[in-house]
């Protein structure tokens, strides 16, 4: 129920404003008022899922929940215009049951599935006097115009070479006056740094800036990219200075949520198979550098033992370059007396080495097959998640049609609002159940009647045109809570529909939208055949699998670290994600609450588990065997998983 915090989204902002008020304004203009319609709901839709990151996630992240928006709108329109209320029933819930699946999947596969069954109830139940043909057009061209906008406007502050990022110029050399030489006795392995010159101990704090400064122009490709890879440093500076407190798990957990978010942002779709341009095989060289300085800060952090503050101060030089596009500059080293020091002494030399001549290496990620989607889908997890999203749409579909032919709509013979509604309600991806039944009953009685009192005023069709833009700038902000959301889509959409020819209909969706709340609550809550909680298990099953092949790989001692970082990378990720599927579910009333109840601590063993192997192979990379404290930790954290495993939900024990 808490609103989340943040600077404006500026650039976010400027594009909603640029989306669907325009549009509408240039159909109406050409005199096609109808297909304005449809794209200034696709590009609001399109404006829902413009979340924060970089340009390259963008295609995906909107363009195919566009494509499948175009699908459903094809499908809704079809059914709707040729099929009567009991055979539209059946081929909308059959439609809901493969969108809840697909949402199982993953973030983008949840927004498709959204979009497929918001679309086809509007095509069924909004009927246009377009044909089909120049509707679905005009949908994915709505879509398209704000992913163009997105791909081409450039954002605030985007600027390479900021000479308030980079504190050091010319080639790297290292800090070493941080840190006492170590004992070679104690370290066999060469130091590879010179040799101290005689003279007086030099001044640790950052050289003044020298000599010309550097270019600054605009260069707005990668903005995203760079603050996600700068991310990462940030989060590893943030673990190293909390090593040996109390707040360690959270910055470990920060840690590998920004590598989640770098490589989604590195990752995303591309003409070509690797990086074409220099800037972008730099970045995946800075990013890949980071997953060593992780690894040990891991590491430092399962010690348990406090760290010098000067061991963080590289990690934030580096992410102040990579920020600024500028060269790293000297580096603190740290002092070398234990294996997780050595290490993390180890990776501040090799990222210094190739921060600004990387070769784009690989970005450490395992691509799911076809076969493994399916399985998702098909899965305890997304069966669990189809027949919930099917049921509650089919209801609502339903009952719209009951409504809706025995003429309880009155004017108004638009049925649309009811099934979308219930979609937005029912999806257990966003957020539990009756927290976003009492949000979106708030949000849209407020909504109509803030629309209800600008639609007496404001001047038609020009006044409902401004109020559209107005709207749609305002989504990426109102995205913070789901409340300000459903107000702000609540008056977009009734001036759209406004616009189109419909009257004004502010009572009718108050009282569609209660009713849609109801049935969302009463279907979403009724028994159903099979385990309840599969989505949760599945994601725990999963997290156990990924967790298990990394510490396999660690204890094999292979000399692959690629490997080795490719699998850690997935036991965290897989983990962040089962941690996510948890909160929610805990979030939810007793009755599916108590389904996932025991997931919490198997999840935490799991995470303790990772966070051994991560010591384990920096200390076998240092010295080739394990210590006692290592093997018993790893015995005593693979008995108490397995006697936890046997706790999660009511009756059924993980395989």
């Amino acid at each position: 129920m808490r609103a989340q915090r943040g600077p404006v989204p500026w650039a976010a902002v400027t594009r909603g404003a640029l989306a669907a008020g325009p549009l509408l304004l240039a159909a109406l203009l050409a005199g096609r008022a109808s297909l304005g319609v449809v794209a200034a709901i696709a590009a609001m839709l399109a404006g829902i899922n413009d979340r924060p990151g970089s340009r390259r996630t963008s295609v995906r992240r909107i363009g195919v929940p566009a494509l499948a928006g175009a699908v459903g709108l094809l499908v809704g329109s079809y059914a709707g215009a040729h099929l009567g209320a009991f055979a539209l029933t059946l081929v909308l819930t059959g439609l809901g049951l493969v969108g809840g699946g697909i949402s199982a999947i993953g973030p983008v596969a949840s927004g498709t599935g959204t979009q497929l069954l918001v679309t086809s109830a509007v095509g069924a139940g909004m009927p246009l006097p377009d044909p089909v043909w120049q509707t679905v057009p005009a949908f994915l061209a709505g879509a398209g115009w704000l992913l163009a906008l997105r791909l081409l406007l450039p954002t605030p502050v985007s600027r390479t070479g900021d000479p308030r990022a980079g504190r050091g110029r010319g080639p790297y050399r290292p800090d070493s006056s941080f840190a006492p030489r170590p004992d070679k006795r104690s370290d066999p392995r060469p130091d590879p740094r010179p040799e101290p010159r005689p003279g007086p101990r030099p001044d640790p704090r950052p050289e003044p800036r020298s000599g010309p400064r550097p270019d600054v122009r605009l260069d707005f490709r990668f903005d995203g990219e760079r603050a996600a890879v700068a991310e990462v440093y940030d989060a590893v500076a943030a673990l190293l200075d909390a090593a040996g407190t109390e707040h360690a798990g959270a910055r470990r957990a920060a840690l590998t949520a920004a590598l989640d978010h770098a490589q989604d942002a590195l990752a995303g779709p591309r003409l070509r198979r690797h990086p074409s341009s220099a800037a972008e095989r730099r970045l995946h060289a800075q990013y890949a550098a980071a997953l060593p300085l992780g690894e040990a800060a891991t590491a430092l952090a399962w010690a348990e033992r406090t760290v010098p503050k000067r061991a963080a101060e590289g990690p934030r030089r580096l992410a102040a370059a990579v920020r600024g596009n500028s060269l790293a500059g000297p580096l603190p080293a740290p002092a070398r007396t234990d294996p997780a020091l050595r290490a993390l002494d180890a990776a501040l030399l090799h990222a210094a080495e190739v921060f600004d001549r990387g070769r784009a290496p690989d970005l450490h990620t395992r691509r799911r097959s076809v076969a493994a989607l399916v399985r998702t889908v098909l899965g305890a997890g997304g069966r669990e998640y189809a027949l919930r999203a099917g049921l509650c749409f089919g209801a609502a579909v339903a009952t719209a049609q009951a409504l809706h032919h025995g003429h309880w709509y009155g004017a108004h013979q638009h049925w649309y609002w009811l099934p979308a509604t219930a979609v937005f309600l029912v999806k257990p991806d966003l957020g539990p159940l009756v927290s976003r039944v009492l949000c979106r009953a708030a949000g849209t009685v407020l909504g109509a009647l803030l629309f209800a009192g600008s639609a007496a005023v404001l001047p038609r069709p020009e006044g409902l045109v401004v109020l559209v833009a107005v709207c749609g700038a305002l989504v990426p902000v109102a995205a913070r809570h789901f409340a300000a959301q459903t107000t702000v889509v609540t008056v977009l959409v009734l001036a759209l529909v406004m616009v189109g020819g419909e009257p004004q209909a502010s009572a009718g969706r108050i009282g569609e939208t209660l009713l849609a709340c109801a049935i969302v609550l009463i279907v979403g809550h009724l028994p159903v055949p099979g385990q309840r909680g599969g989505g949760v298990r599945a994601r725990i099953d999963v997290a156990d699998a990924a967790a298990h092949a990394y510490l396999v790989h660690v204890l094999g001692e292979s000399d692959d670290r690629a490997a080795r970082w490719t699998l850690r990378r997935e036991a965290y990720r897989t983990l962040a994600e089962a941690r996510a599927a948890i909160a929610r579910a805990a979030a939810e009333l007793p009755a599916l609450a108590r389904h996932s109840a025991g997931a919490d601590e198997v999840a935490a063993v799991l995470e303790r588990l990772v966070d051994t192997t991560t010591a384990c192979a920096v200390h076998l990379d240092d010295t080739g065997r394990l210590t006692p404290r290592h093997t018993e930790r790893l015995a005593a954290l693979r008995d108490e998983l397995a006697t936890r495993r046997g706790g999660v939900g009511r009756s059924r024990t993980l395989a």
